[in-house]
């Protein structure tokens, strides 16, 4: 493969029904293609349902037009797990504010830690909600939305597997029981920018396995960094999720499915950007760099023509070679949160701010 196939110019787009027909090899063939070369596309034709993509894009606008009493009243600082309402402004990206309004959901999910237990067990737990009579109807439709892309993850976790000649069930040992497992989501709005910086969000990667993003407004604003660098457009496309590699799937692959830098700029125009990342978390105790994956020599071949990166404008996650992903997972939430952190798991905090902070969070 020369190396201009791996700089990629677009996110390719792939149909999730051509799984259920002849074609089902070129589907995985183009599964095989955006993991090494790069690192997100588009997934149409998915099985989640329209119906309840459409109602909770509708809710998205009410849920922020809540008096801002409201929303305070489920700010994540009143949370351990790191669920609730994060105010504009609240978080620094390369030392840049970003200017994103949001809250964080998550699966559900009874949390596992007792008194001995590692702290990053405290890390999934029970969602803060809003007020149902404020916003009637939407905790309903987020739970089916998030039931669903739940479903959605673990499939398309196998069909990662397959495409990088791994059995279906190849990356499953880095899931715990259902019970024990817990994916987060966020619903993000993204201000129209008034000021000089249009940063939505700042450069980053993606902790986790895999997210699957819901562009919920017409807005573009999404971009991915290509190997030499540059930024590339992934505007939104109806019925579709974009998907992405995070580190940690990077990271146990040998660097395979490659792990991508991508930003958000700020909205131009009269009316805000919406989103809706999802995120797959891995088992909390699972140790990345125990797991060793056996693959074939005619995939290990693509991702070494593949070229390497030559500029990035994002910071790796460094602690995936020493510590447990929960713990990973933990230090992340902690300096992007600090607090929550100061709140709620006062020992780190001052471990990773022994000068205290600024009053905002900044996880790179």
């Amino acid at each position: 493969m020369s190396e201009s196939a791996g700089n990629f110019s677009s996110v390719p787009v792939l149909d999730f029904s051509l799984l259920d027909t002849s074609e089902r090899p070129k589907f995985i063939e183009q599964l095989r293609h955006a993991l090494i070369n790069v690192g997100f596309l588009y997934l149409a034709n998915h099985p989640v349902a329209q119906m309840d993509i459409d109602s909770l894009i509708e809710y998205i606008p009410k849920l922020f037009a809540l008096p801002q009493e409201s929303k305070e009243k489920i700010k994540m600082a009143n949370s351990e797990h790191f669920l609730g309402y994060s105010k504009l402004g609240a978080e620094l990206t390369k030392g840049q504010v970003d200017q994103r309004e949001q809250f964080d959901f998550a699966t559900r999910h009874v949390c596992r830690w007792k008194e001995g237990d590692p702290d990053y067990y405290r890390l999934w737990g029970p969602c803060q909600w809003p007020d149902e009579n404020l916003i009637p109807g939407f905790r309903g439709v987020m739970e089916r939305y998030l039931d669903q892309v739940d479903a959605l993850g673990y499939e398309f976790s196998s069909l990662v597997a397959e495409a990088l000649g791994l059995p279906a069930d190849g990356l499953s040992h880095f899931y715990d029981v259902p019970e024990l497992m817990q994916h987060r989501a966020k619903i993000v709005k993204y201000p129209v920018v008034e000021g000089e910086s249009d940063q939505g969000v700042g450069p980053h990667y993606d902790a986790g396995f895999l997210t699957f993003l819901l562009q919920a407004s017409e807005h573009r604003g999404l971009q991915v960094q290509n190997l030499s660098g540059e930024w590339i457009d992934a505007p939104p496309i109806p019925g579709t999720f974009v998907v992405n590699i995070g580190k940690a799937l990077e990271f146990v692959t040998q660097g395979l499915a490659r792990a991508t830098s991508h930003r958000v700029l700020s909205p131009k125009g009269s009316t805000p950007r919406y989103s809706v990342p999802f995120f797959q978390n891995i088992g909390l105790g699972v140790r990345l760099a125990n797991q060793v994956l056996d693959f074939p020599p005619e995939i290990l071949k693509l991702r070494d023509g593949r070229g390497s990166v030559a500029a990035t404008d994002s910071v790796n996650f460094t602690e995936f070679d020493r510590e447990p992903s929960g713990r990973v997972n933990l230090i992340g939430r902690v300096k992007s949160h600090p607090d929550v952190a100061e709140r709620h798991y006062p020992e780190l905090f001052k471990q990773i701010f022994p000068n205290g902070y600024s009053g905002k969070g900044s996880a790179y």
